[in-house]
């Protein structure tokens, strides 16, 4: 059954969290990488996946200390493998059904890292802003990746600056071109990555970065 996602009462109530994109409870890995590409138009790609070792849950890249066990790429060239194509994503995962669902970044859209804590401060601020929001991941590390549009990485240094902050001093951080984020229903270890603002139709375009830095920025610096 899908978890319960503690402090999101800001995103259900401006009705960020309901839709049908996906359908986590009961939704297999592959229909789920098959609908990102279909209703989302998202790239999608395979990574590792969790086998039972002992009766313990290990990574299938055979690491006994590997810190994203089940959700990690195979191997170095894994851009070249991701596709927006639904027939070629089901082609794949029917190879490796249980294998993690990966999203690159810098392709249709990047996303902002933040800590959780400061990331539902964020929400509930949007919320009260009536700010266009995009997708919201929340990941088994507890940090919140919010989707934006391309271009992230070369915007944000300078968007931080002018609010007055240097961009080391906050854990804000840009995944575009050469990144990936972890896809939902997708397992970490035991746990499972999440959305606390999931894919609907109303948040199908993404915002700039530049309308969720300020707000991103001072959770941040209200969460050092």
């Amino acid at each position: 059954m899908e978890e319960k996602i503690a402090g999101a009462e800001a995103a259900q109530s401006a009705g960020l969290v309901a839709g049908h994109i996906p359908q986590q409870r009961g939704e297999s890995l592959l229909g789920t990488a098959v609908r990102y590409t279909e209703e989302r138009h998202w790239d999608v790609f395979p990574g590792t996946w969790l086998v039972a070792v002992g009766g313990v849950q290990r990574c299938s890249c055979g690491d006994p200390r590997c810190t994203a066990p089940g959700a990690h790429p195979v191997h170095e060239g894994w851009a070249s493998l991701a596709t927006g194509s639904a027939s070629t994503a089901r082609r794949m995962w029917e190879q490796q059904p249980t294998a993690s669902v990966l999203l690159p970044t810098g392709r249709t859209f990047d996303a902002v890292s933040v800590p959780e804590t400061a990331g539902f401060l964020a929400l509930a601020r949007l919320e009260r802003m009536r700010s266009a929001l995009g997708p919201v991941i929340l990941t088994p590390e507890r940090r919140m990746q919010f989707f934006v549009l391309p271009g992230t990485s070369v915007k944000l240094p300078d968007l931080v600056r002018k609010l007055g902050w240097s961009p080391d001093s906050l854990d804000l951080a840009a995944l575009g071109e050469g990144a990936y984020v972890v896809a939902p229903p997708t397992r970490c270890g035991s746990r499972a990555v999440q959305w606390a603002c999931r894919p609907t139709p109303a948040n199908r375009w993404l915002p700039d970065v530049g309308e969720l830095v300020p707000p991103l920025a001072y959770a941040c610096g209200r969460d050092r």
